[in-house]
């Protein structure tokens, strides 16, 4: 706020002289409504006959285009069920055709000779090659495999033939309830995993073998993953049955690649095609998201139960018949579907297109329309301006007169608040508190505001004297806190050299904590005069519990290695002590390491710490040990020893992660 020539500008008569001026200028306003009345008589007849003819427009148009999209997507849904009937009616022939062969085979078997197979080879990746792979825990010396592998392996050249002939399949197999699968296709590779073995398949537990099993007839699965490349696709299925007892499951997979090629279907220019199952499943869609997506059958919607139900019921009508195009809301917008059964597999085609982008041509011709109106709309407001020119002079003198009354009405009312604004100004040092007077009582909002300030004010002194309590509380205990951390540092060795009478090695330690006190610790003490004991560890957490868990980990750790001696006998030792009352489930990593003085064996046990560098030759390399679980998790744990050898001049450097 500025203050001119006693007037202030920007706060309460601001507000006040600016609501006289908008109260002048709606009486203007409304002067000029009255004058202009008969120019807005004509403009509303002149806009109303221009929206009738724009509706007229609109409505030609939308008949127009409604008739050419019923036309057309009612014969592409034809054309294009014609194809994915096609397509699998190709598929259940290979696969109706192959079963019936494998019959005749087990219905005949004298008739056939025996075909060896074999395990799949990495160099026939890439090339079409006929394999067998096996349920875990058999292979060919399975009793009764051969056997039964041998004379159903006469099925191989068909196999490799009807899959080379085809563009759309995936692969072509046979599983047997003996617990062996055998493949054609080119993805030989495909069948080990990244350690380079064999990879075990259950083939009596995938769903295509499940389903035939349990339908007894040609069986069609919801989308599902390969088990070897992980592809997304579904498999058509066919039991063999021979005396009433399951001999095979023939089968092949469409992965949805091979069925979007076949289909013709794209999500472009506003437009999708889709197929559903018997299930009312969606198997191939273009759609990533949505109602429509495909989704793993054991996931899968029946989308003739949807909450959608104008979707639903269009569904529930392309699956027994053609529709014609229906007007249906999916993911919120409009489109224009139409859909028909597939004969083949009792399955429905499903082709739709926005709405919105059949009304693209009647929107270009609604766009012209209207930048013609505007121009009209234009020359006419011209006109109606040079009459406003007049009213606007006539409006600033009367706005002089209105902003000169209006301020000294207002610098009345604004003068109990700069009063109230100066004694607040004026508070400081020890009296900070505001206090109602005479000239604040006003009987409305000011003296409410004012009563305000004061209990505000109270509040605040006593809000002030709680801070300093606060303050003088937290200093008491960060003086406890440096106490803490003069104890622990107290504890480890940090006087060096440490052993100055032993010329035969030298050692030195440091620890910089990341609160006052933590968990980090370190020693190294003489067993006796050739064995020195050394020790690095880090406890779960940081500050006072990390330190009293460390303190009592480093005493327990100390005082057994006087005894055993062992790295591995005293962690395990350790480990269970802490265990029998960890009650706050924390642990410890340790590092500990023995070295005979005399010949610079150095045996260590390692729970759970960071791998230790070695020093030789002049080169520092990480030393990979053997890692035992940290101190503290798990009771009855036995660690392991290895050993280093020291020569004259190596160094050993442990540590913490310092997290």
């Amino acid at each position: 706020m500025k203050k001119i020539f006693g007037l202030v500008f920007g706060g309460l008569q601001q507000k006040i002289c600016n609501l006289c001026i908008i109260t002048i200028l709606l009486m203007v306003g409304l002067y000029i409504a009255v004058a202009v009345f008969q120019s807005n008589v004509l403009n509303e007849l002149v806009t109303q006959t221009n929206e009738q003819q724009k509706q007229a427009i609109v409505s030609v148009s939308e008949q127009t285009m409604t008739g050419v999209v019923n036309s057309t997507l009612v014969k592409d849904v034809a054309m294009e069920t014609y194809i994915a009937n096609d397509l699998f009616a190709d598929v259940i022939s290979d696969v109706t055709a192959t079963g019936e062969l494998v019959q005749k085979l087990y219905e005949n078997p004298d008739s056939f000779g025996e075909r060896t197979l074999s395990y799949p080879d990495k160099r026939n990746d890439g090339k079409t090659s006929v394999q067998v792979v096996f349920e875990e825990g058999k292979d060919f010396d399975t009793p009764g495999i051969r056997e039964s592998m041998e004379k159903l392996g006469n099925i191989a050249d068909v196999l490799e033939t009807l899959y080379d002939g085809s563009e759309r399949l995936g692969s072509l197999f046979v599983g047997s309830p003996d617990g062996y699968f055998i493949i054609a296709d080119d993805r030989a590779a495909s069948k080990f995993d990244e350690n380079g073995e064999l990879k075990d398949f259950p083939v009596r537990e995938r769903p295509w073998y499940k389903g035939a099993a349990e339908k007894g007839s040609l069986y069609f699965t919801g989308i599902e993953f390969d088990a070897f490349t992980n592809y997304i696709g579904i498999v058509c299925a066919y039991p063999v049955i021979v005396d009433g007892k399951l001999k095979a499951v023939v089968g092949a997979d469409i992965f949805l690649e091979s069925m979007a090629e076949a289909v013709g279907s794209s999500e472009e220019n506003g437009s999708f095609m889709c197929v559903l199952n018997e299930k009312g499943q969606v198997v191939f869609s273009p759609k990533k998201t949505g109602e429509l997506r495909p989704v793993q059958s054991v996931e899968a919607p029946d989308m003739r139960e949807s909450e959608n139900a104008g979707l639903a019921e269009f569904i529930k009508n392309a699956m027994t018949s053609q529709t014609g195009v229906c007007d249906v809301v999916i993911d919120g917008e409009e489109y224009y579907i139409a859909g028909a059964p597939m004969s083949a597999t009792g399955w429905a085609f499903i082709s739709g297109v926005q709405k919105e982008r059949t009304m693209k041509p009647t929107e270009t011709m609604i766009g012209r329309y209207n930048e013609i109106i505007n121009d009209a709309d234009s020359t006419l407001q011209e006109n109606v301006n040079r009459s406003l020119s007049t009213t606007v002079v006539l409006t600033a003198a009367i706005l002089i007169l209105a902003v000169a009354g209006s301020l000294f009405v207002a610098n009345r009312i604004v003068k109990p608040l700069g009063a109230m604004t100066k004694r607040i100004a004026d508070l400081s040092g020890h009296d900070l508190q505001f206090r109602m007077s005479d000239e604040y009582r006003t009987g409305d909002e000011i003296q409410v505001l004012a009563e305000s300030f004061a209990g505000l004010s109270e509040r605040t002194v006593k809000y002030i004297e709680n801070i300093k309590d606060i303050t003088a509380e937290k200093e008491r205990i960060g003086t406890e806190l440096s106490l803490a951390t003069d104890i622990q540092s107290g504890m480890l060795p940090s006087i060096f050299p440490a052993f100055p009478e032993r010329k035969e090695f030298d050692i030195y330690a440091s620890m910089d904590p990341a609160k006052e006190v933590g968990g980090d610790f370190y020693d190294f003490f003489l067993i006796d005069s050739n064995h020195l004991a050394m020790v690095i560890a880090d406890v779960s957490g940081k500050g006072v519990p990390a330190a009293l868990f460390m303190m009592a980990s480093k005493i327990l750790i100390n005082d057994s290695a006087m005894l055993l001696r062992s790295p591995g006998a005293v962690l395990e030792y350790v480990n269970n002590q802490i265990c029998g009352s960890n009650t706050a489930e924390m642990f410890v990593t340790v590092w500990l390491g023995v070295l005979d003085i005399e010949t610079g064996i150095l045996t260590c046990s390692n729970a759970g710490h960071e791998n230790p560098a070695l020093k030789h030759g002049g080169k520092f390399e990480m030393y990979e040990d053997e890692h035992g679980f940290v101190v503290g998790g798990i009771g009855g744990m036995k660690y392991s020893e290895y050993r280093i050898k020291l020569d004259k001049g190596d160094c050993l450097f442990v540590y913490t992660d310092g997290v």
